[in-house]
């Protein structure tokens, strides 16, 4: 699934084309997504201007004269720049073309992702309970500490939990837990606040490298410029189980916790 680094690193790569150019059409082939795609969109878009592209964890906030496009990538979605014409291929559900002759390409093998349109002064309802960005200066140790008092649930859970801080999904928590040296399973509430200190600061750590990274392609992630990311190379335990920690030498063990995959080592981190 394409995680905040890989949603950042298609902003970065569509804003130069997208900001401040109209949208001339919208072609749309498929609009049976997670949430249906109003079928008037392309109608409603259609002579708009890309006012600023944002993100807001993981949804790209198309910000255009009369509203906001709001578009989540889902599990295996990408949204790229086109350049010259390109027939579009079997999971190519939508096309957004601006006067520039630029075109915006929607693919989703899955159907996961969503495109939803918020009037002018309408509530963006997805966005309502989501905690700080973790690259901001709103995300540090203290929040973690205060927020994980008492608390049974295990720390990569909580880390991964939107209302917490957003972005922070499995790739980007389980390597930041072992630069930590915190073991995924252990209780929030039994996690110190000078160890949350290391935590949030590794967290801010791993999310910079990879958006310098342009993301971490496991699958078929390509960013906005339809490159893949490389932080993939870069990977400590991720993707690694029954490898040899690159600290220590022991095999990395891997665990399922909150229904998630989990690899850790049971020498490093505790």
């Amino acid at each position: 699934m394409p995680e905040l680094p890989e949603v950042e690193t298609t902003r970065r790569g569509l804003r130069a084309h997208a900001e401040g150019r109209r949208v001339v059409s919208v072609a749309l082939r498929e609009g049976r997504l997670r949430w249906p795609v109003p079928p008037i969109l392309p109608e409603i878009l259609q002579g708009q201007a890309v006012r600023s592209l944002d993100r807001r964890a993981k949804y790209l906030l198309f910000r255009m004269d009369h509203g906001t496009l709001l578009v989540h990538l889902g599990m295996s979605g990408s949204l790229r720049v086109l350049l010259e014409p390109q027939k579009p291929a079997k999971h190519d559900h939508i096309d957004i073309e601006l006067d520039s002759g630029a075109v915006l390409r929607y693919n989703d093998p899955r159907r996961f992702g969503s495109f939803q349109w918020f009037k002018s002064g309408e509530e963006i309802t997805p966005l309502g309970r989501l905690g700080p960005e973790p690259l901001s200066l709103d995300f540090n140790s203290k929040r973690l500490f205060e927020l994980s008092r008492g608390r049974k649930l295990a720390v990569k859970p909580f880390i991964m939990d939107g209302a917490t801080v957003v972005g922070v999904g499995n790739i980007y928590a389980t390597e930041a837990l072992y630069l930590a040296g915190i073991r995924p399973d252990r209780a929030a509430g039994r996690v110190s606040e000078a160890r949350y200190e290391l935590l949030s600061e590794h967290i801010k750590q791993v999310l910079t490298n990879a958006i310098e990274q342009g993301g971490t392609t496991l699958r078929d992630f390509v960013g906005g410029d339809g490159k893949p990311g490389y932080f993939a190379q870069q990977l400590h335990v991720y993707g690694r189980s029954g490898e040899p920690c690159k600290a220590c030498g022991t095999p990395l063990r891997d665990q399922v916790i909150g229904q998630r995959a989990s690899v850790y080592c049971i020498a490093c981190q505790r």
